[in-house]
């Protein structure tokens, strides 16, 4: 299984980016596929998850900004990110985890800064 991940840039405050996960590989039994944000001298976070059942889970202070999305086929898994602010400055990871491992993808940078 490869996670590939791409979309992230530098952005102005209030400004919006959309990352995006290609999937690829044996993709069967997903249990979720989120995205987690590492900001510098900090700790990985989770910040959107889809579960098994489509549910979905924000972090408190993503909720009302971001949205996770994904196609049917779970080969690609988006982020919207709107009003973004400089807090949300991270690289930004996507996961998938699936028959009791986790994977990761390559990591993108969100710089948001004016």
């Amino acid at each position: 299984v490869q996670l590939q991940a791409s979309g992230g840039g530098l952005v102005q405050p209030g400004g919006s980016l959309r990352l995006s996960c290609a999937a690829s590989g044996s993709l069967f039994r997903i249990n979720t596929m989120a995205w987690y944000r590492q900001a510098p001298g900090k700790q990985r976070e989770l910040v959107a998850a889809f579960g098994s059942g489509g549910t979905t889970n924000y972090a408190e202070s993503v909720k009302g900004r971001f949205t996770i999305s994904g196609d049917n086929a779970k080969t690609t898994l988006y982020l919207q990110m709107d009003s973004l602010k400089p807090e949300d400055t991270a690289v930004y990871y996507c996961n998938y985890f699936m028959l009791g491992k986790n994977y990761w993808g390559q990591g993108t940078l969100v710089t948001v800064s004016s």
